[in-house]
């Protein structure tokens, strides 16, 4: 706590005439010919701004996060006061996040800065522990690894996904908490739900979906419009390839369609060689000539 003390006084020493309550507690610098007066924001066209609202500016840009993005994105920043923002820095980095990480997750989360410890944070902290048995020393990789986290609510979002997950067949606790959080926070009915029925409607029985997701948990993450569908269209019109190599290798989704299956299809037909489309794809550059040249091996 008293690291994040720190933290927040050497990025918010900016006084005012009116000293706040939060700089009294942070033993904040008196007055100086001011970081805060010499900033753009003191300019004539930003008279009209408070004080506390360009040190919060300030702040979050000393910070490393975008403030003008986040403001847009969270425009309840616009009122929350420097002492509610300090005490969630203070809160997070008692969970063990570091310094360093704050740019990018309140960068990419700005919500989080106006989150309520008590009902929002704390219970996201308390489900990590309780439900996905990640220790605390660990909250900082899995909170890194998926920001949105943060901003989920436990009932209506978290649960109901790892719920579902498990009934899938996600029995790995580890690999959903570090690899694959992105789908906590990913709804069950909006999302996942569609996904996978659209794989049934190419072909595939449910268990065969069930059995590509489970050996390639990103399926989860891919949109269907800008993946699934054309991928699929080009899989099966243009290089007439069955189903039975998409269930063996799901993992054909991940790979771009035009930077990648496009290219190594067109070079294979022009050299009339065939290759399995897992090896097609998986290939080096340097490894896929040399297959090409070998006529397919």
């Amino acid at each position: 706590m008293p690291q994040a003390v720190a933290l927040h006084s050497s990025l918010c020493s900016i006084s005012s005439e009116k000293p706040s309550p939060l700089r009294s507690t942070l033993h904040v610098a008196p007055k100086p010919t001011s970081l805060l007066q010499n900033h753009p924001l003191y300019t004539p066209t930003h008279a009209k701004l408070s004080l506390e609202f360009k040190e919060k500016i300030l702040c979050l840009e000393v910070m490393g996060v975008d403030a003008g993005k986040a403001l847009s994105q969270n425009p309840e920043l616009r009122t929350a006061t420097m002492e509610s923002i300090h005490s969630i820095i203070s809160f997070l980095m008692s969970k063990g996040l570091q310094e360093k990480d704050l740019p990018r997750i309140i960068g990419m989360c700005p919500k989080i800065l106006t989150s309520d410890i008590k009902t929002d944070l704390n219970p996201v902290f308390d489900f990590l522990l309780q439900e996905l048995k990640v220790p605390e020393h660990s909250f900082r990789r899995v909170v890194n690894k998926c920001p949105r986290l943060l901003t989920s609510s436990v009932k209506d979002q978290l649960r109901p996904a790892f719920i579902y997950l498990r009934r899938l067949g996600f029995k790995d606790l580890g690999a959903l908490a570090y690899q694959d959080s992105v789908l906590l926070v990913s709804n069950v009915e909006n999302t996942l739900i569609p996904k996978l029925k659209f794989l049934e409607t190419i072909g595939l029985s449910r268990d065969e979906v069930r059995s590509m997701v489970l050996r390639c948990p990103a399926l989860l993450t891919f949109s269907i419009e800008n993946n699934f569908q054309p991928k699929y269209e080009y899989l099966a019109r243009e290089m007439g390839r069955k189903l039975e190599e998409l269930k063996g290798f799901p993992q054909y989704f991940a790979f771009s369609l035009e930077n990648r299956i496009k290219p190594r299809h067109t070079e294979i037909v022009q050299n009339g060689v065939t290759l399995p489309l897992s090896l097609m794809l998986k290939s080096t550059d340097e490894e896929f000539r040399e297959l090409i040249k070998q006529g397919g091996g």
